[in-house]
């Protein structure tokens, strides 16, 4: 018997070497070919105990060598509590044959988890960083506003553009702007934003037109909400929270960020940060928003 033929998928089907967060290619093949090793599904059971009886804890540290696993584990921990669906199948009807028959705990928690409703974000803070960024004292926030105001709907590259969208939408007139920003300019508002500077008289004249308000004082808009804009973890905290409040009442929102130990390296500021964030979504989300991240275990 040729050796490949004692397998059950082809030894000769091309195999990624190493997971990345955001690519989404081959989601099936890497639910449904991870290995749930004992040591992994012991650390899952007491994440699951904590994440679905919470008591004030609202972040999680996986740690591990170069190639242990970290990004696979985070990636499928993000699929299967948003319980997302990939090419037709749920990701925990995919998962829960890896879990062995007689750990019924184990078994009961992560359908638990699925069954609360949950939305994930799952990205690479060293891609979603700017490059300038990282030398910046509010560095790491920037870029937990950013996938968060991507999430939304707003402009992640331009944080004042965001606020000027989420203003617009908490009146119900985001839709209508974009509507007569598609009239002025002949394009969509989601290509003109990512010109906005060469874009200001049209931005004038749909927000003139859904307001009421002098063209020639709304030409200056975005000039005014660039100047006003600052970003501070409370405001932050507070933003998750509205959007949480919108849910339904046990809706959690999860943040699941790979590369967090290399991105702040030695960094202390940085490190504080994070734990910060981590604290602040606590206090004003009560175990509805979750931070989950990787980092090399050096």
């Amino acid at each position: 018997m040729e050796l490949n033929r004692i397998f059950l998928n082809p030894v000769s089907r091309p195999i990624e070497g190493v997971i990345k967060a955001d690519d989404e290619s081959s989601l099936h093949n890497e639910l449904s070919e991870y290995v749930l090793t004992d040591e992994v599904a012991k650390r899952l059971e007491h994440f699951l105990d904590a994440y679905n009886d919470y008591h004030g804890a609202n972040g999680v540290w996986v740690s591990g060598f170069f190639g242990s696993g970290k990004s696979h584990l985070l990636k499928m921990l993000a699929l299967l509590l948003e319980n997302r669906q990939v090419n037709g199948d749920n990701a925990l009807d995919i998962f829960l044959p890896k879990i062995q028959k007689e750990d019924e705990l184990l078994r009961a928690a992560l359908k638990k988890a699925v069954a609360i409703p949950s939305k994930s974000i799952l990205f690479n803070i060293d891609q979603k960083a700017d490059i300038i960024s990282k030398t910046q004292i509010d560095a790491l926030l920037s870029v937990f506003v950013k996938v968060f105001n991507e999430m939304c709907g707003y402009f992640g590259k331009q944080g004042y553009i965001a606020q000027f969208e989420r203003d617009l939408d908490g009146r119900d007139q985001l839709q209508h702007f974009k509507d007569a920003y598609q009239r002025h300019a002949n394009k969509s508002w989601e290509r003109g934003r990512e010109q906005a500077l060469l874009e200001a008289g049209n931005i004038a004249k749909a927000y003139a037109e859904i307001t009421g308000e002098d063209p020639a004082l709304s030409k200056g808009i975005l000039d005014k909400y660039r100047n006003q804009y600052s970003v501070s973890i409370e405001d932050f905290g507070n933003q998750v929270k509205a959007w949480l409040d919108n849910k339904p009442a046990n809706f959690r929102l999860n943040f699941f960020v790979d590369e967090v130990g290399q991105y702040i390296a030695e960094n202390t500021k940085l490190m504080t940060n994070l734990q910060t964030v981590a604290e602040s979504l606590a206090t004003k989300c009560q175990g509805r928003a979750w931070i989950i991240v990787t980092a090399q275990e050096d």
